[in-house]
């Protein structure tokens, strides 16, 4: 990411604007529901409004913040209706992909992904859930690049980036972590098997565990307060 204050070509300043209020959201700086202080942007931003709201009309368009007529503009929050409705699509979707990589991954496709397996693996059983989901993201990234559909590809980038602002931590369910890994292994023995069927439901029962595993979290997080 640029310096804030960096000088940049105006046709991209924008895009770079709107990178760095999405970076803000992502990381928790600009909390779900939070207003965003349009002011305040441009001053520590050193930018003028008109970037500044482009910029918000792409992370609108992404559905990172909503515009509301005579207020402004307001992080989007996930609600758990929008979690329940999100997931089954997702599965679908990488499923899809899991479907069509296993058609058209090479050798070399399948070594490279066994090298990221056996990360994964090492992560998991020394309980290193940082690095455990970040290898688990270049897995799933690798999967939908060798599924090489491009529409499946954005549409299932559209939807993480509404799943990131729910800041989900499914792999701290108890027993999550051994049991997402023996996931990603089935879907793995499938792809070994070019069994585009059996990718294609390993993938979509590895999403919708994910939710069942939130789920889980969120009633445990309700007992604990009522408590």
């Amino acid at each position: 990411m640029k310096p804030q204050g960096l000088p940049m070509p105006p046709h991209s300043l924008h895009h770079e604007v709107a990178s760095q209020l999405r970076e803000q959201i992502f990381s928790g700086a600009m909390a779900p529901g939070s207003f965003v202080d349009e002011p305040s942007l441009c001053e520590r931003l050193k930018i003028s409004r008109t970037p500044l709201r482009e910029a918000l009309k792409v992370l609108s368009a992404e559905g990172l913040v909503r515009h509301e007529p005579r207020r402004g503009c307001f992080v989007s929050e996930v609600s758990e209706q929008d979690l329940d409705e999100i997931f089954p699509v997702i599965a679908l979707l990488e499923g899809r992909c899991a479907f069509e990589a296993a058609g058209k991954a090479s050798q070399a496709d399948l070594q490279a992904l066994a090298l990221l397996h056996a990360q994964l693996e090492a992560h998991a059983h020394a309980g290193r859930i940082s690095e455990y989901y970040a290898t688990n993201v270049l897995i799933h990234e690798a999967i939908i690049g060798l599924a090489g559909n491009r529409w499946l590809a954005q549409s299932i980038t559209d939807l993480r980036k509404i799943l990131k602002l729910a800041r989900l931590q499914q792999l701290h369910a108890p027993g999550r972590l051994v049991q997402s890994l023996a996931e990603h292994l089935s879907v793995f023995a499938a792809l070994q098997r070019r069994d585009s069927p059996g990718a294609e439901l390993a993938m979509r029962t590895h999403l919708l565990e994910q939710r069942l595993a939130l789920r889980e979290l969120a009633r445990q997080l309700t007992t604990k307060v009522a408590a």
